[in-house]
């Protein structure tokens, strides 16, 4: 049971503790108890900063106040007898336009997935995707629940540069690209939904637990 499933504890630096409940595939039931466990860590008097990822957390804490064995065995305590309140995102829907100039390497997943380039586009659109944790670049995503018929390994060498809205594939995990970065993700297709707006009252679009819903506008 995730009541009980151990976690994992690494040192982050001289004041931070990695608490770490992978599997061997992501695990929504315990993403629910990352998120919880990071809204009671992030109100302890030593702790800094909560950081949520995949399946695993990241706090920091206040060395003077705490060690990394104080912070362990204050999150082996929580972890034990948490209190999971289940996340109500909200549903975001990403219009998509798929193959062409907007998504160069569709094919490419395409012949890696045994399928049309159709049917990538419609398995991909049709899987509901769930926003577990921000990172890497402002406001992008990384998300779980895509297609496991759509997992393709990263290129080979990344490119320079890989335009905002950009959708992407990297191995298991599907997102968008929110700021014109290098990537190594394979490109499948465009929308014009900015992820991150600096100029926007509040800049970053997606929280954690939102529910990402992607609509074909178009497949080339």
């Amino acid at each position: 049971m995730h009541e009980t499933q151990p976690l994992r504890f690494s040192p982050f630096g001289e004041a931070a503790i990695h608490c770490d409940a992978a599997g061997e595939k992501l695990d929504h039931a315990v993403q629910e108890r990352i998120w919880s466990l990071a809204a009671l860590a992030a109100g302890w008097p030593h702790v800094r900063e909560a950081v949520p990822g995949m399946n695993n957390l990241l706090l920091v804490y206040d060395p003077e106040r705490a060690d990394f064995e104080v912070m362990r065995a204050a999150v082996e305590e929580a972890w034990s007898t948490l209190d999971v309140s289940r996340r109500q995102g909200r549903v975001v829907e990403i219009p998509v336009c798929y193959g062409g100039e907007a998504g160069v390497d569709l094919e490419e997943v395409a012949r890696h997935a045994g399928l049309s380039v159709e049917a990538v586009a419609q398995r991909h659109a049709a899987s509901e995707c769930t926003v577990y944790c921000l990172g890497s670049q402002p406001g992008f995503a990384y998300l779980a629940g895509m297609d496991e018929r759509l997992a393709t390994p990263r290129r080979d060498v990344p490119r320079t540069r890989v335009e905002a809205g950009s959708v992407v594939i990297g191995g298991a995990q599907t997102g968008v690209i929110s700021c014109d970065s290098p990537s190594g993700w394979h490109i499948i297709g465009r929308t014009e939904i900015r992820l991150f707006d600096p100029d926007r009252e509040a800049p970053i679009l997606l929280s954690p637990g939102d529910r990402i819903r992607f609509r074909i506008q178009e497949v080339r």
